[in-house]
């Protein structure tokens, strides 16, 4: 699997003086919850008989790999900022008899059918094996991609220790519902404030709706 990096030059990065405030100041995330309409998308899943859930993660995955403030990495062993050639959503699979979760790492591929077979797959492994699965030391370019299909919540936020540079993106989204006759599901970013501000948390929910739109136009 692909976690080929390259190193970033802090001298030249075009985030330098953010980079250095954030990491070295002032060590934060932040995070945006926002709804989004998946009209459409649930549309598509219903006609084609495939898992919504699933769809919406390819695109989350699909959207996270097109630009590479989304892919940085933070090497703390050698001190290194990186940017990965891809990151892969490591998702989670629900038993309800125990309530507990097993977590999925799934290889993200801009194949759509390879992709879906590859989840479905990895998915009914962790319900079989039913073991929680952590493995982060060998899952660096990975981000978090969590379902919360209980409610359709306002807000969510996710807290890591301070001084933590984790820089992969964590999402999450709950149950949508329908407003005004449209399909709206609330959906969470959150990325450490040294690699990404207020414009590229909400670039993502821009590109979530650009993607959904082109993907249900298949």
């Amino acid at each position: 699997m692909n976690m080929n990096y390259r190193i970033v030059d802090r001298k030249t990065y075009y985030r330098k003086d953010v980079f250095r405030h954030f990491t070295e100041d002032n060590k934060c995330s932040a995070s945006i919850t926002a709804r989004i309409d998946v009209t459409g998308l649930a549309a598509f899943s219903k006609s084609t008989g495939s898992k919504f859930y699933l769809n919406f993660l390819y695109i989350v995955s699909k959207v996270l790999n097109s630009r590479e403030d989304y892919r940085m990495g933070y090497l703390w062993r050698t001190d290194e900022l990186v940017c990965y050639d891809v990151i892969h959503p490591a998702q989670y699979v629900f038993h309800d008899d125990t309530e507990t979760c097993s977590i999925v790492y799934t290889e993200y591929r801009e194949d759509y059918d390879l992709f879906y077979a590859g989840a479905l797959r990895d998915i009914r492994r962790a319900k079989e094996s039913r073991e929680f699965g952590f493995d982060a030391a060998n899952h660096l370019n990975w981000f978090d991609a969590s379902y919360i299909p209980w409610i359709s919540y306002d807000s969510l936020n996710v807290e890591l220790p301070d001084g933590y540079l984790w820089f992969p993106p964590i999402v999450h989204w709950g149950k949508y519902r329908e407003e005004n006759g449209r399909l709206v599901m609330p959906v969470s970013v959150r990325l450490n404030h040294a690699v990404a501000d207020g414009y590229l948390i909400a670039n993502v929910f821009r590109l979530l709706d650009r993607e959904i739109e082109r993907f249900t136009a298949r």
